[in-house]
C-alpha cells in the first residue's frame, strides 16, 4: 500500500527521513476509494476496526466490511439528496457509524464536519449558519437531539436530520416527538420545524446498490472542516482539502510507528481533530487495526483494562490521560503487548514521562500539531526522545522559529513556530483557509509563512521545546515567563494532578505568576496555606526562583475547551472580574 504513495517507505535516521521523504500524489485522491477500498481488494479479511463499549459489547469489522457498509451508507445518503460539496455535521460520539459515515461522505465528495456531542443550542446554531450545514447525522441521545431541536428554528439551511441509534432506545419526552416525526418521514410527511427526520438503521438497508459518482472530487476540494474550540472568541472554521488525509500518513506510519500487525488505541472524542489523527487516516494507511472503546465516563482503570484485554500494541493520548494513568497500580494489569506510546494535544511534563517509563519501560514519543495541520513536530522512532520536547520538524513541513520582527531565532531563543510556504506551495496537510473568513486567513498566512501562534525554543540538537501560546506569556518584573515551564515544575510535586499558570496584574511587577491547581484525591484534605508554601518552595528549587507562583488557588477542575485544552483565558477573565 505505502509504495503507492511514497517514493521511500522506511527510514533509519533523521537525516534519511529529511532527505528522502517524498509523496506520490495521485490526481483526484480520495482516501475512501484509494486507501480503504484498495485494502478491501488486497486484504478483504484483514481486521480493520475492533469496537467495544463499557457494557461489554464487541464488534469486529474487516476491510471488506468497511467497504460494504460505506458503500451502503453512501448510497443511502445519496437518496437523501447529499452530494458533492454539501456540508454535513456528524455528532456520533464513538459509534461505528461515525467511521462509516465519514468515509461514505468522502465517497460522495461531501464535506464532513465532525462535532462533539457536548455542543449546546448556541454552538449548533453558530455552526449551522457559519457553514451552511445541509444535514446533521446524530446519535439518538436525548441531550443531543434536544439541543438540535432548539437550534433548528434559527438554522434555515438544515434540510435533513439523520438519527443513528437503537430503534428501541429509551428517549426523553423531548426527543420522543422527533422519533415519531422520524417514523412519519418514512411515509413521506415533513416535520413542522422544517427539516425531514430519518432513522439511519431503519432506512439504510433499503438503499439501492451504490454507484460511484462520475466525478467525486479534486485534490483541492474541501473534504473535512473543523470548528476549532479556541481559547477566545467564536470557533474558527478550518477547511482541509482531500490531500489532508494523505498528510496524516506520516502521523500513523512513522510517528505512531504502525504496521499491519498493530492494534492502535487513541483516546479522543470523534468531535475533536485528534480523532482523525489517531483513529482514521494514518492508521489505515498502515493497515493497522483501529481499536475503539466507546465509554460514557473516562477512568484510568477502564482504559488499562481494555489495553490488557485486547492486547493493545500502540497507544496515544494527551498528557492529561497519562497523568491519571501513572497514578494507577500497574502491577494489576498485563500490558505486555504494549510496544509503542505517543502523546500530543498539550505539552508533556517531564515528570509524567519519567514515571510512565519507570512503570512500563516505554518511552513516550511526543508530537505537536494543530487543527490547521497534521503532525508538525514529532519524536520519530529513530530519534531519542528528550522528555518534555516536542521533537523535531516533520519532514513534510518547513518549520522555523521567528522573532516578532519576522527574523529567524537562534538556538535557545524563544520565538513563534511558523510553517514556511515556499513558492506558494502549501505543505501536504496544511489547511486551505479559514472558511468564509479571508481576513482571519490573512492574519495567520503572511510573510511567506503560516503563523501558528505557539511559542517554543530550539536546542542545539534541533529539538523544539514548547513555551505556550503567544498570548499566554507572562511578563513580570522584566522577565518573560512561559506558563509551561512553571507548570512542569509544579507537576513534579506528588500533590499536583493538573495545573494552569496565568498572569495576574500587579502594580509593582506588572504581573505576577498565579497557579490554579487540581490536587490528587489523597491531598485534597491537606489544602492549606502550608501546602501553598510547600508548592512555592518546590518550584523555587525546581526551576529559576523568579518564576515561582506568588498566588496559588486550589480548584476541583480546570476550565477547558470542548477539545480538552485548558482555557487560561477564562482563569484570567475571572481574576480580572474579581480584582
Amino acid at each position: 500500500m505505502l509504495e503507492r504513495f511514497l517514493k521511500q517507505t522506511s527510514f533509519v535516521s533523521e537525516e534519511d527521513y529529511r532527505q528522502h521523504l517524498e509523496f506520490i500524489i495521485p490526481k483526484n485522491f480520495n482516501f475512501a476509494y484509494d486507501v480503504m477500498d484498495a485494502w478491501a481488494e488486497e486484504r478483504p479479511e484483514k481486521l480493520a476496526l475492533l469496537w467495544t463499549n463499557d457494557h461489554g459489547e464487541e464488534h469486529r469489522y474487516t476491510f471488506a466490511d468497511i467497504r460494504r457498509l460505506t458503500d451502503q451508507a453512501a448510497s443511502y445518503y445519496t437518496t437523501l439528496g447529499i452530494g458533492r460539496g454539501d456540508m454535513v455535521m456528524l455528532i456520533l460520539k464513538r459509534r461505528i457509524e461515525w467511521w462509516i459515515s465519514i468515509l461514505a461522505l468522502h465517497k460522495l465528495g461531501a464535506v464532513a464536519i465532525p462535532a462533539t456531542h457536548m455542543l449546546t443550542r448556541h454552538d449548533i446554531v453558530y455552526r449551522n449558519n457559519a457553514a451552511s450545514v445541509k444535514a446533521i447525522i446524530c446519535v439518538e441521545d436525548p441531550y443531543v437531539i434536544g439541543e438540535i431541536e432548539k437550534a433548528l428554528p434559527e438554522s434555515p439551511t438544515v434540510e435533513t436530520i439523520i438519527i443513528v441509534g437503537d430503534e428501541k432506545c429509551d428517549a426523553s419526552q423531548e426527543s420522543t416527538r422527533h422519533v415519531a416525526e422520524a417514523d412519519a418521514t418514512r411515509r413521506g410527511s415533513r416535520c413542522d420545524v422544517g427539516p425531514i427526520f430519518h432513522r439511519f438503521h431503519a432506512e439504510v438497508s433499503s438503499a439501492p446498490p451504490f454507484v460511484r459518482p462520475a466525478f467525486v472530487n479534486t485534490n483541492e476540494d474541501t473534504m473535512i472542516m473543523y470548528f476549532t474550540s479556541g481559547t477566545t472568541g467564536e470557533p474558527k472554521m478550518v477547511a482541509h482539502d482531500f490531500l489532508y488525509a494523505m498528510g496524516h500518513l506520516t502521523t500513523g506510519v512513522f510517528w505512531h510507528n504502525l504496521s499491519e500487525d498493530s492494534i492502535h488505541l487513541t483516546v479522543a472524542d470523534t468531535g475533536w481533530g485528534k480523532a482523525v489523527w489517531g483513529k482514521l487516516y494514518g492508521q489505515w494507511f498502515a493497515g493497522a487495526c483501529v481499536f475503539v472503546f466507546d465509554h460514557e465516563k473516562f477512568t484510568a482503570e477502564s482504559i488499562l483494562r481494555q489495553m490488557e484485554r485486547y492486547r493493545i500494541t500502540s497507544f496515544c493520548a494527551p498528557p492529561t490521560v497519562y497523568r491519571f494513568l501513572i497514578r494507577e497500580d500497574f502491577s494489576r494489569f498485563d500490558l505486555s503487548a504494549l510496544r509503542y506510546c505517543t502523546t500530543a494535544g498539550e505539552a508533556l511534563n517531564p515528570a509524567v514521562y519519567q514515571r510512565f517509563f519507570e512503570l512500563t519501560g516505554i518511552r513516550l514519543m511526543e508530537g505537536f500539531g494543530q487543527t490547521e495541520t497534521t503532525m508538525t513536530l514529532g519524536t520519530m522512532p529513530w530519534m531519542n526522545p528528550k522528555p518534555g520536547s516536542m521533537g523535531k520538524p516533520n519532514a513534510q513541513y518547513d518549520v522555523d522559529l521567528i522573532r516578532p520582527d519576522g527574523t529567524p531565532c537562534e538556538d535557545g531563543e524563544k520565538g513563534e513556530i511558523v510553517v514556511r510556504v515556499r513558492d506558494g506551495h502549501r505543505p501536504l496537510g496544511l489547511f486551505r483557509e479559514y472558511y468564509r473568513d479571508a481576513a482571519l486567513t490573512r492574519s495567520t498566512w503572511y510573510g511567506g509563512s503560516y503563523h501558528t501562534g505557539d511559542m517554543a525554543w530550539r536546542d542545539q540538537d534541533g529539538y523544539y521545546w514548547f513555551e505556550g501560546r503567544a498570548d499566554d506569556v507572562i511578563k513580570s518584573s522584566g522577565y518573560r515567563i512561559g506558563p509551561f515551564e512553571v507548570e512542569s515544575a509544579l507537576m513534579t510535586h506528588p500533590a499536583v494532578v493538573e495545573c494552569a499558570i496565568t498572569g495576574v496584574p500587579d502594580e509593582t511587577r506588572g504581573m505576577v505568576v498565579k497557579a490554579t491547581v487540581v490536587l490528587g484525591k489523597e491531598w485534597k484534605a491537606k489544602a492549606s496555606p502550608e501546602l501553598i508554601k510547600e508548592l512555592q518552595e518546590h518550584v523555587k528549587h525546581t526551576t529559576a526562583p523568579y518564576k515561582y507562583p506568588r498566588i496559588i488557588e486550589f480548584v476541583d477542575e480546570l476550565p477547558k475547551t470542548i477539545s480538552g485544552k485548558i482555557r487560561r483565558v477564562e482563569i484570567r477573565q475571572k481574576d480580572t472580574t474579581q480584582s
